[in-house]
C-alpha cells in the first residue's frame, strides 16, 4: 500500500495504533548539540546580517542547514521510529521575538514540516507496508498565561491568551502546510498555555474544514507530581479533555523512573490513548543526561508490560540508540487498553474534583 496522502496516513494511524505500541523520536536538541554547529552554521547566507546573535536558535537551522535536520529525522527512522517530530519546538512568535525574528514563525513552521516530511516519505518509499508519520510539534513558549515572573506583583501577567492564540494559530497553519500529520502540543508546563493552544487549533481546523489528530503532552516539573502551574496530572487530563486528544501524556523533566508514577496516574482516567517520552534519566551536574540506551528501554518495556502505554519515545538527552533499543524492548507488545470512563462531572483546578453519582 502507498501512503502519498496525508487521509491514508491519518487512518492508517488509528489502526496502527490498534494493533502495537508506536514510537515516537528522540531529542532534537539533543542531537544538533552532538553537530557542534558555529554561529555561520545558524546565520547561513540568508541571516549574515542579522544584529543578534543566532548560535542556539535550534529551529532557525531548518532554513539554514536543513540538511542536518534531514540527517536528524533520518536517523532516527533507522533508529526504528514511527514518528518524526518537527524541528519547530521554539517556531514561534512569542520565543522568537528573543532573536527579532518573530516575523518568521510561519516560514520556519512550515520549513521544518516539510523536512521531516520528505524524511517520512522517503522511509515510505521504501517500505510501502509501513506507514511513517510527521508530528508537528508545538513548543510551551517562554511565556506562562496564569503566573506572574515577578515575585513581587503576583498579578502580573508576561503574556495574554489572545497573544498566545495567535502565535499558535500561526505556528499550526504552517504545520499544516508543510504537510504534518498530527499535531503534537508538548511539554506543557502551563496548562492555560495548552488551552490557548488548543482553542487556536480548532479554530485553525474549523477555518479549513478538516481535522488533524492531536496529541498533548504535559510536563512534571519536580517529584510533586505537579506541573508548574500547579496541576496534577489527572486535573491536567480534565482542563484538556474537551478537546479530544487522540493522545495525551507527558514527557521531560523527569526520567522513567520517576516518570512512572504519573503517567500510571493518566492511564488510570484518561480515556484515550497515552503516550510517554522521558529524558535519558536526571540531568548530572553538568547538565548532560548518562542513562544508557539500554535503561530507558528497561523502563518502557516495564510499563508497556504493565498496560500503562500506547506511544513512547524519549525526550532530553535521548538519541537513536535509546529509541532502538526503546523500539525493539516494545515489539510485539500490546497497546494499553482505552478503558471506558463513566461519565460525570469532572472539575479541575489544582487537582480533580468529581461529583459522585
Amino acid at each position: 500500500m502507498t501512503w502519498n496522502t496525508r487521509e491514508a496516513r491519518i487512518d492508517a494511524l488509528s489502526t496502527v495504533a490498534n494493533q502495537r505500541i508506536l514510537v515516537l523520536d528522540g531529542a532534537m536538541g539533543t542531537m544538533i548539540q552532538r553537530l557542534g554547529l558555529e554561529e555561520a552554521d545558524y546565520r547561513g547566507d540568508r541571516f549574515a546580517d542579522w544584529a543578534s546573535d543566532l548560535r542556539g536558535n535550534n529551529d532557525l537551522l531548518s532554513l539554514t542547514r536543513p540538511d542536518a535536520i534531514r540527517e536528524i529525522h533520518e536517523a532516527y527512522f533507522a533508529a526504528g521510529a514511527d514518528f518524526a517530530s518537527t524541528n519547530t519546538f521554539n517556531a514561534n512568535r512569542v520565543s522568537l521575538a528573543d532573536y527579532g525574528m518573530q516575523g518568521l514563525a510561519r516560514e520556519l513552521n512550515e520549513a521544518g514540516a516539510r523536512i521531516a516530511r520528505a524524511a517520512a516519505d522517503a522511509w515510505m518509499a521504501r517500505d510501502p507496508t509501513r506507514p511513517r508519520f510527521v508530528a508537528g510539534g508545538l513548543g510551551p513558549t517562554n511565556r506562562t498565561a496564569s503566573l506572574s515572573p515577578d515575585v513581587n506583583d503576583p498579578a502580573f501577567r508576561a503574556i495574554t491568551f489572545e497573544q498566545l492564540r495567535f502565535a499558535y494559530g500561526e505556528a499550526a497553519e504552517g504545520l499544516i502546510d508543510g504537510g504534518v500529520d498530527v499535531l503534537l502540543v508538548e511539554t506543557v508546563f502551563d496548562t492555560l498555555n495548552a488551552k490557548a493552544a488548543l482553542f487556536a487549533i480548532a479554530e485553525v481546523f474549523e477555518a479549513r474544514g478538516n481535522r488533524l489528530p492531536v496529541l498533548v503532552s504535559g510536563t512534571i516539573t519536580d517529584l510533586s507530581g505537579r506541573n508548574l502551574s500547579g496541576q496534577t496530572p489527572e486535573a491536567f487530563w480534565i482542563s484538556i479533555q474537551h478537546a479530544a486528544p487522540f493522545a495525551v501524556g507527558l514527557n521531560c523533566a523527569l526520567g522513567a523512573e520517576q516518570m512512572r508514577p504519573f503517567i500510571a496516574e493518566l492511564a488510570r482516567v484518561a480515556d484515550t490513548r497515552v503516550l510517554a517520552y522521558p529524558n535519558a534519566g536526571l540531568p548530572n551536574e553538568f547538565g548532560a543526561y548518562d542513562e544508557a540506551p539500554e535503561d530507558t528501554a528497561r523502563h518502557l518495556r516495564a510499563w508497556a508490560e504493565a498496560g500503562l502505554v500506547n506511544l513512547v519515545g524519549g525526550c532530553c538527552g535521548t538519541t537513536p540508540e535509546h529509541i532502538r533499543a526503546v523500539a525493539q524492548a516494545v515489539a510485539g507488545l500490546p497497546p494499553r487498553v482505552i478503558p471506558e470512563v463513566p461519565r460525570r462531572l469532572r472539575l479541575s483546578g489544582l487537582e480533580r474534583f468529581e461529583l459522585a453519582a
